[in-house]
């Protein structure tokens, strides 16, 4: 290698060093790992399933553990936190998604009796629903308009949420999002990992924000969504 390429070469990796570490990076409150960018910036960090989990069990900046975390993770189903190719009987067409409350998983359907199955997050008691529809949007980033009800009913717990937020690795609808009808519930990202397994949403399907994306480039506008 010649020695202009060589420098060419130092001068470029000084330059963007120069630029990730001016840039604020975006940390989630649950793992303090990189969880998301916007578009054109620094993509999204896959976790390995191992790390993510010590991650989970990471001990607080005191120097002790989150009790409140370990409590979380205690009341976890049991759910692989991978995406995994599994064995599909039922006859739905490929692209299709059905989602399997009591199993925590979300299934995309295959050509050739396979799916994908991925870990979610489902309605906590009271807000679970079932019923067919289909995908009518997907999001980038979404932005985020809770409900009125959902304003109301946690402002009766002296909990302020936002009217609307703007989408970004702060917003609880993570990295993507499919919307299911013209109902009020969607498919997204999340930045609370530890909620995966776990029935603790108002209602929506969360995923895992590099799970959510793989989803996301895969489903189409219109694709079947069954929720049982």
């Amino acid at each position: 290698m010649n020695k202009t390429l060589v420098g060419a070469l130092a001068c470029w990796l000084a330059l963007s060093a120069t630029a990730v570490s001016a840039r604020e990076l975006k940390f989630s409150k649950d793992t303090f790992q990189v969880i998301g960018s916007m578009p054109d910036e620094r993509p999204i960090e896959i976790v390995p399933r191992k790390k993510r989990m010590a991650m989970l069990f990471r001990k607080d900046r005191t120097g002790g553990y989150d009790q409140r975390q370990d409590k979380r993770q205690s009341r976890r189903a049991t759910v692989p936190l991978d995406i995994e190719t599994v064995q599909f009987a039922r006859r739905m067409a490929p692209g299709s998604i059905l989602v399997r409350t009591s199993e925590r998983r979300l299934y995309l359907v295959l050509p050739g009796g396979e799916a994908l199955a991925y870990p979610i997050g489902v309605g906590r008691e009271g807000f679970q629903w079932s019923g067919s529809n289909k995908v009518s949007r997907k999001a980038v980033w979404p932005d985020w308009r809770p409900p009125q009800v959902m304003i109301e009913r946690e402002a009766r717990k002296g909990k302020i949420i936002p009217v609307h937020m703007e989408g970004g690795p702060d917003n609880p609808l993570g990295a993507r999002a499919l919307y299911i009808g013209s109902t009020q519930f969607r498919i997204h990202g999340t930045t609370q990992p530890w909620s995966i397994g776990q029935a603790v949403s108002s209602g929506c399907i969360r995923m895992l924000n590099e799970h959510v994306i793989d989803l996301y480039d895969r489903v189409r506008v219109g694709a079947r969504v069954v929720v049982e």
